[in-house]
């Protein structure tokens, strides 16, 4: 029997998965995402009351208001422009491996093992990375200010403690099933525009002079006018620079629109939209909601000096009725951990589809088992909950997490960018529904460029701790491919010899897990 919903179309589910199987992959996961739940998913890890909360002080103790009301259009424009050179690639490969599968196909097979392990580094660090913030704000708004339980010595074990029971739950919730994980991240992604309009209207409320210019005038917040953020600095445009972290950490994990492309209904035209659309409400509403915070200020110079607690004071101070507040403290805490639940369902889908190629040696088909109950990728799911947690150990700091997070993802979304950019100078065609036509060149150029630049940003005081990750990966990367995985990897399959000797695999593997729709065999 199978476990597609019976109100879904089965001409579209038959097509998806004639699709799949012409790419040489079976059906294991269940397929029962729509074209909102792959948007929602995509939004919800994107999550602007995540990072547009947590990492505001990035952006505001660089260059003031400046860094907010013009640096979070800049960064947000350079997301959309990686967006529509990912969305066509997505649109023409729809598979779970996403960026691994894509680079795999258009740079080669080292190509695409190199993707994979960047965009899982990326993806286990800022699931961690919103994990620690959804335990941060926990902890500062609902401990805090409603219970009034004084947090000032909890430190490291404490965090480790809650970060552990936050990760696990959310691999429970993903374990039983997408059906659970889509409704929660469907309800996640009203939920973000309802907050995100109601902490917005309080911020406005309380204005008492809309003072505009502040948005575009520049100070130097950095040093200790900011709170000790960044270092101090009188490059007002390094400053700029450091500041679009904020923007570029918050508007990452768009690519779960692909991860989750074999669990999507219409995923050729559903993934690029999924893609496309949480950038573009992200970047918009994201901008309202930051830049209310600006105006809501009574001092800005004052509110600066609080650095990484801006935010808190700032809410903490409004004039308006306590229960508001309070209300206000609990929704941002479950869009927060709905945030990372999404994450974890974006990671371990990767882990899957890279295992599912022999891409971890000793234990890949560990982590590419699907439950045959809940069809989910079981394996991956507990892996992600269990790295999520072991990168904190390290990098306890949230802006080293968050920053290596944009860093390690942006070079992942370049590279299968940059792999297209050159298939297509020896004469590759997009073939999916959705394309840039004589866009495609000239926003991959942008995309490659400004990930250098993404790097460079990400790697300088105070994240310079992320070097080690970088030199270390770097150094496995190459030893590792060089020295063992060159020979071994087998890659994704991609001759249609390749594809065509699955057939029997793949009738295996869905008769497995109970999937009885064969298109295409």
């Amino acid at each position: 029997m199978s476990a597609t919903p019976e109100s879904a179309d089965q001409s579209v589910l038959a097509e998806d998965v004639h699709v799949l199987h012409q790419m040489g992959y079976a059906q294991e996961l269940a397929r029962g995402m729509k074209t909102f739940s792959n948007f929602a998913i995509s939004f919800s890890i994107i999550c602007i009351l995540a990072g547009g909360i947590t990492s505001f002080q990035t952006g505001f103790s660089t260059t003031g208001g400046f860094g907010i009301g013009v640096g979070w259009l800049v960064g947000g424009v350079f997301s959309l422009i990686v967006g529509l050179s990912m969305a066509q690639i997505g649109s023409a490969y729809p598979t779970a491996g996403g960026l691994y599968h894509w680079s795999s196909l258009l740079g080669g097979r080292g190509w695409g093992w190199a993707t994979a392990w960047m965009n899982l580094l990326g993806l286990i660090f800022v699931t961690a990375a919103v994990t620690v913030g959804a335990y941060t704000l926990f902890t500062s708004l609902i401990l805090t200010n409603i219970f009034h339980i004084d947090i000032s010595k909890w430190g490291y074990w404490q965090q480790l403690a809650g970060v552990s029971i936050i990760a696990i739950a959310q691999g429970l919730c993903n374990h039983f099933g997408i059906k659970l994980t889509s409704k929660l991240t469907d309800f996640s992604g009203y939920l973000i525009f309802a907050v995100a309009l109601l902490l917005t209207a309080t911020m406005l409320f309380s204005v008492h002079h809309f003072d505009f210019s502040r948005l575009f005038h520049i100070v130097n917040n950095t040093g200790d006018a900011g709170g000790g953020v960044v270092p101090h600095t009188n490059n007002l445009v390094y400053a700029f620079l450091l500041g679009l972290l904020l923007p570029l950490y918050t508007i990452t994990g768009f690519d779960a629109s692909a991860h989750t492309a074999e669990e999507t209904l219409n995923a050729r035209v559903a993934v690029p939209k999924g893609i496309i659309n949480s950038i573009l409400y992200s970047v918009l509403f994201g901008y309202i909601m930051v830049c209310s915070f600006v105006l809501a200020m009574g001092d800005p110079v004052a509110a600066a000096k609080d650095g990484g607690n801006v935010f808190f004071n700032l809410l903490a101070g409004l004039p308006v009725p306590l229960l508001l507040k309070n209300a206000l403290y609990v929704l941002i805490v479950i869009a927060n951990y709905l945030c990372s639940l999404a994450c974890v369902t974006s990671t371990s889908r990767m882990i899957f589809a890279f295992s599912r190629d022999g891409g971890v040696p000793f234990i890949s088909p560990l982590l590419r088992k699907v439950s045959p109950t809940y069809r989910t990728p079981i394996g991956g799911i507990w892996a992600t909950v269990i790295l999520a947690i072991a990168a904190t150990l390290y990098s306890s700091a949230y802006n080293a997490l968050a920053a290596g997070s944009a860093v390690f993802l942006y070079i992942s979304y370049a590279m299968p960018v940059g792999a297209g950019l050159y298939a297509e100078s020896k004469g590759w065609l997009p073939s999916g529904p959705f394309k840039l036509g004589l866009w495609s060149k000239p926003l991959a150029v942008i995309t490659c460029l400004g990930v250098v630049v993404v790097t460079w940003i990400g790697l300088q005081p105070p994240n310079d701790i992320v070097i080690n990750y970088a030199i270390g990966i770097l150094v496995l990367l190459l030893v590792g491919w060089f020295a063992l995985e060159r020979k071994r990897f087998p890659g994704p399959p991609i001759s249609a010899a390749e594809i065509a000797k699955r057939h029997d695999e793949i009738l295996a593997e869905e008769q497995a897990v109970g999937e009885t729709v064969h298109a295409g065999l």
